[in-house]
């Protein structure tokens, strides 16, 4: 185990040439937000360990590897740790015990060190030739996206930058999933939409805590499916490039998705409420923010407390709330400055009988969201600018 004193300026990485994924090898991180306020998701993941990898070893017959980065903030927010690094193990019950150390306390401000821990699962020994997967599930954004009572507003004071970090992770050929509990990182779910994007992950949104294990597993699942056919967009590009021909990324994504819907091609998809995953392209503001190379641009252009801007979207004042407080951990959000805690619920209110929240996996044509996501895998990996 390796502790993150937030001191450690970004190193580079190597990134190793691009290779076939086998997809019987499976690489899964999980980066958890461990403040006061993430309680209820960590006792799911650490009660359904193995029941995640029993099923995702069962559906795919894949040798499967668990790393764990838990994060907190930077001092004086939070005087704890900044991250806690375990690296791979095959092991569910060593990921288990790692889980039952974990503890939901403290965190300062309403940012959390989202990029450290992003920085932290860049660096674990993932296996060169394993399908990467990167869950992280978060309640609150990095540091320096314009958030009220923001402690480092300038980003990580270690000087890591999540659209750095997230690219590097790309060309890596990991692929992040962002699970966001909402409501309260409903301000900034732009924000993390465009970097699971970058990877060709997606962003996964969540109010229940015992529907973490459906998101994970089904998640695999249809990453696992999708690598199945990564080689012949590899392939598609290649030829492309050897023609002298450039690659436009949404030419090139209609041409793929032709190609396989033609051959019949169908894959596993993790479904929300009986629909597919809203996709970057649904979002303008998610899509714009994801061809920004640095958080300082994106800081400029993102503005989380306004409900119709360009990069926002249409929220209840109820969602807005929690990011305008300073986070009371463990106990009811305090008002800014120190003041009484605000008669306000940080849960999702219940939602209305018959619509319950629910994730399943399916079997279905693939789809033109996902066809997106792998030409973004495939121009990634192969590192060809659009």
């Amino acid at each position: 185990m390796a502790e993150n004193t937030g001191k450690t300026k970004m190193d580079t990485v190597e990134r190793p040439p691009l290779k076939k994924h086998d997809i019987k090898l499976l690489d899964l991180a999980f980066a958890m937000d461990c403040t006061g306020s993430m309680g209820s998701y960590i006792d799911s993941a650490r009660d359904n360990i193995r029941k995640i990898v029993e099923e995702i070893v069962a559906s795919e017959k894949s040798n499967v590897h668990l790393a764990l980065v838990e994060y907190r903030d930077h001092p004086p927010e939070d005087a704890t740790f900044v991250t806690r690094v375990h690296d791979f193990t095959a092991s569910p019950k060593t990921m288990k015990e790692w889980l039952s150390n974990s503890q939901a306390t403290g965190g300062g401000d309403c940012p959390e060190a989202v990029a450290d821990a992003l920085h932290d699962v860049l660096k674990l020994t993932w296996r060169e030739e394993a399908t990467k997967i990167c869950v992280c599930i978060s309640d609150a954004p990095p540091h320096g996206l314009n958030c009220s009572g923001d402690g480092f507003p300038n980003g990580c004071p270690a000087g890591i930058d999540p659209m750095e970090v997230t690219n590097r992770m790309a060309e890596k050929g990991i692929t992040l999933y962002m699970v966001g509990c909402e409501p309260s990182i409903t301000p900034y779910k732009d924000f993390f939409m465009a970097v699971a994007f970058i990877t060709g992950g997606q962003y996964v949104p969540l109010t229940k805590a015992q529907l973490l294990t459906q998101v994970i597993v089904g998640g695999a699942q249809e990453e696992m499916s999708l690598e199945h056919f990564m080689d012949e967009v590899n392939a598609e590009a290649q030829a492309d490039l050897a023609a002298g021909r450039e690659i436009d990324e949404e030419e090139f994504t209609r041409r793929v998705h032709s190609k396989m819907v033609s051959k019949g091609i169908k894959t596993k998809q993790l479904h929300r409420n009986k629909a597919e995953l809203s996709s970057v392209a649904e979002s303008p503001g998610a899509k714009k923010l994801a061809d920004f190379k640095n958080l300082s641009d994106v800081r400029k252009n993102f503005k989380p407390d306004s409900a119709h801007s360009e990069f926002g979207h249409a929220m209840p004042a109820m969602a807005h709330a929690p990011m305008a407080m300073r986070r009371s951990r463990g106990g009811p959000p305090m008002a800014m400055g120190g003041g009484p805690p605000m008669a306000m619920a940080m849960s999702a209110p219940p939602p209305p009988p018959g619509d319950a929240e629910s994730y399943e996996t399916v079997e279905a044509d693939i789809s033109y969201a996902q066809s997106s996501r792998m030409v973004q895998k495939c121009l990634k990996r192969n590192m060809i600018k659009k």
